[in-house]
């Protein structure tokens, strides 16, 4: 059979058959290494030097683009489950969920809709209703896995707005003239960029040193703001700090009230897991919504955030599109996960955390949860010891945040970029209330606190 040169790139041939097998084989390698570089990025004149050109009419073959992936493009990203990864919040996939996510591009699946994805829908949402039960929400909440936390947020908060334009409308009452959402000073930069793009205000609660956001506060914004404040964000784990609000104190002062309360737990909230840190999100039982990240600390790939809500069919309300091509998916009662978020076309991203979670049961997670509790509590004791060095706050999760006596922002940036050059970690410099420090969020299990001491001693 003669086939047009367009179909070379879909049919199975003994090409297509080659390229299979050197990805795979470069996969399989990649995912069974132990010892991977942790790499560094290089300039972009250096890197179009090495790679050269790539793109162009007659394309440069498989091997040869493998090839430059291999030995230029990777070495040139950071490796993100290195166990010296310790800035920004790491990722660490398990080796199921990493694998298996070769499995959801290979299965040519669509996420977006029941009628073409129900399999993997209800894989998803089983997940998903699994943490809601953790998270002590009704049996009836449910949602979807979007990009990350930020377009989590986002629709989070979009269906509040939504929900109170609803109620207003339904009471015969007019809008505000501007629309708010109460969250703490040290809320996520997520929360006020959703505000830039829905042009919806943010105001900023004040926090006491240690960073937690509590029910007085709120309480004295939303006397202040009235009925214009749709929304109060409560933050389960800082990014910086990973400090984690009084969320019971914080619904209290909802309470009997239409404020809609969402929890933005994208880093932290997951420590809920852990018995050693349940306590600490007492009252996330009444939020509204809520975002967890899997790509964080449930060990998933990028990239992947869970939305649930408590009643969905509000989420539903604000986000399903209609269309007459898309008549056939919104006039059934059907879960479709394109009804619940900024978005429609999606890919099945929560399919590799369902894997990793089938495959190994949840203990093992709340035990790897802990494990990195324990160890931020480790190293904040030995950071508390040394007389050179100075804890800025006690962990509550698994971000540590400590200064070098005598350090400028320079010492910082010099020291950092040491770590990296010589392959040693990846630790990058933070800051708070005008202030120089260093950080490590510990995510990775094979984290040791052989390896945080020895950072500690470049410090000297």
């Amino acid at each position: 059979m003669t086939h047009s040169p367009a179909a070379r790139m879909h049919e199975v041939s003994d090409e297509t058959r080659a390229i299979v097998d050197m990805v795979l084989e470069y996969s399989r390698g990649r995912l069974t290494s132990e010892d991977t570089p942790l790499d560094k990025p290089l300039p972009a004149a250096e890197l179009r030097r090495l790679a050269g050109r790539t793109i162009d009419e007659k394309g440069i073959g498989a091997r040869k683009a493998l090839g430059i992936f291999e030995h230029v493009l990777a070495p040139a990203c950071i490796t993100t489950d290195d166990p010296r990864y310790l800035s920004f919040i790491p990722s660490a996939p398990t080796k199921a969920a990493a694998a298996f996510d070769l499995v959801v591009s290979a299965s040519a699946l669509y996420g977006g809709s029941w009628l073409e994805g129900a399999g993997a829908v209800h894989a998803e949402n089983e997940v998903l209703r699994w943490l809601a039960a953790e998270f002590g929400l009704p049996e009836g909440a449910g949602g979807v896995f979007v990009q990350g936390g930020t377009l989590g947020n986002l629709s989070a908060l979009v269906a509040a707005r939504e929900a109170a334009r609803d109620r207003l409308a339904d009471a015969g009452s007019p809008r505000p003239d501007a629309w708010r959402v109460v969250c703490s000073v040290e809320a996520h930069s997520s929360i006020a960029s959703a505000a830039r793009v829905m042009d919806v205000e943010v105001v900023g609660v004040p926090v006491g040193a240690d960073g937690v956001l509590r029910g007085d506060a709120v309480r004295a914004a939303l006397d202040e703001h009235g009925d214009s404040v749709f929304a109060v964000v409560a933050t389960a784990g800082s990014t910086n700090f990973g400090i984690v609000d009084d969320i019971a104190d914080i619904a209290r002062a909802v309470q009997g009230t239409d404020v809609w309360l969402h929890v933005d737990g994208a880093y932290g909230l997951t420590g809920m897991l852990s018995p050693r840190a349940r306590h600490r999100f007492a009252g996330v039982e009444h939020a509204d919504s809520l975002v967890v990240d899997p790509h964080k600390w449930l060990f998933a790939p990028f990239d992947a955030c869970a939305l649930i809500y408590r009643d969905p069919e509000l989420g539903r309300r604000a986000h399903t599109q209609h269309a007459e091509y898309l008549d056939t998916l919104t006039e059934t009662s059907d879960w479709s996960p394109s009804d619940f978020a900024a978005h429609l076309t999606r890919r099945a991203r929560g399919l590799p955390l369902w894997f990793s979670l089938a495959t190994y049961g949840a203990a093992v997670y709340r035990e790897a949860i802990t494990t990195a509790i324990d160890l931020a509590e480790r190293i904040a004791d030995e950071i508390d010891g040394r007389a050179e060095l100075t804890l800025v706050r006690r962990p509550q999760l698994g971000v540590v945040v400590f200064e070098r006596v005598g350090w400028a922002k320079a010492d910082y940036d010099r020291w950092s970029a040491q770590l990296l050059d010589g392959q040693h970690a990846f630790v990058t410099p933070s800051s708070h209330a005008g202030r120089v420090n260093a950080r490590f969020a510990i995510l990775n299990p094979r984290t040791t606190f052989d390896d945080l001491v020895g950072i500690l001693d470049t410090m000297m």
